[in-house]
């Protein structure tokens, strides 16, 4: 791993400095580690992250499916609808 050498000064409230020291002691980490640890979890998608994701193109998918059944299902009655019309004139 490459040596830490640059610094990066970021201006926060007191409450979210506190937030940010007891989460770092909480974990048994320094503050520094614990955003590093952070911003490189937010980057890279977790198992569950990556299932919803495929779920939701699944759903998408039939979702779409679902709808182009139905619609043929109601130009199907469409036209049953106008033939038995058609039949009692």
């Amino acid at each position: 791993m490459p040596a830490k050498t640059e610094r990066v000064t970021i201006l926060t409230t007191p409450d979210f400095k506190s937030y940010l020291g007891e989460q770092a002691i909480k974990m048994g980490v320094s503050v520094s580690e614990l955003i590093r640890m952070k911003c490189i979890e937010d980057a890279t998608p977790s198992n569950d992250e990556m299932l919803l994701k495929e779920l939701i193109a699944q759903s998408k998918r039939s979702i779409k499916k679902a709808n182009l059944s139905l619609d043929k299902g109601l130009n199907d009655v469409s036209e049953t609808l106008a033939y038995l019309k058609q039949q009692r004139a």
